[in-house]
């Protein structure tokens, strides 16, 4: 790190409020401010969730459809029949196979953000569980990654449709925007986001769900939300 970096840093932090919570809209107003890299950073939201249930350690994962997007550009690729390659090439993915895409998954060529693949090929994929597993790119059709309809799939999630799930420690972080996007913008995704969590709460989490949220950016540092 130079000594700029070092000292744009230092001042960032004299300027975070970790243990004063403020209101999202002040928030957002703060963290925009203080990127001022050269690039359009992108404002994250981690929140810490209520996930122990006596022994138990509960595990959240699902989908939150962001209504502007998140601003990053995702890869698509899709794994189908020869009958619906063209269905899917117009769809917008960008990669489109089945056996030259297997082969390429199998010898670890993988350029791509997201899979879907359609029911009738999970038969082949089963085998690639080790390679995308840990990846997290394995389809699921409880996130819409196993469909027929692979133009709804593929519009879902350029359209701003992002998977979340929680780590060992019960924290759950997401990309809600860029610093380019307008506060109104970043806001609404970050009401969806907070809506889907809440909406999430397992049965058996009594009181609080979300104990702490944070708003920050690539460079920035973190700032503590009033919840």
């Amino acid at each position: 790190m130079s000594s700029n970096s070092s000292k744009r840093y230092k001042k960032l932090l004299e300027a975070s409020n970790k243990n004063k919570p403020e209101p999202i809209d002040e928030v957002i107003k703060k963290v925009k401010r203080n990127c001022t890299t050269k690039f359009d950073e992108s404002i994250d939201i981690s929140c810490l969730l209520n996930l122990k249930h006596k022994k138990e350690e509960i595990s959240l994962r699902t989908l939150v459809n962001l209504p502007n997007g998140n601003g990053k550009k995702i890869k698509i690729a899709v794994l189908c029949e020869e009958s619906k390659i063209k269905e899917a090439k117009d769809s917008g993915a960008e990669i489109v196979g089945f056996d030259n895409l297997i082969s390429d998954i199998t010898n670890g060529k993988i350029n791509f953000d997201t899979l879907i693949a359609t029911p009738g090929t999970m038969s082949k994929i089963g085998k690639l569980g080790k390679i995308l597993g840990p990846k997290g790119l394995m389809p699921n059709p409880k996130f819409g990654t196993v469909s027929n309809d692979i133009k709804t799939s593929v519009n879902a999630i350029k359209n701003g449709q992002i998977e979340i799930k929680n780590d060992k420690d019960g924290n759950i972080a997401a990309s809600i925007g860029k610093k380019s996007f307008t506060d109104g913008k970043l806001k609404e995704n970050y009401d969806a986001f907070m809506k889907t969590l809440l909406k999430e709460k397992p049965t058996k989490i009594k009181g609080n769900f979300i104990l702490s949220a944070y708003l920050t950016s690539t460079m920035g540092v973190s700032y503590r939300l009033k919840l």
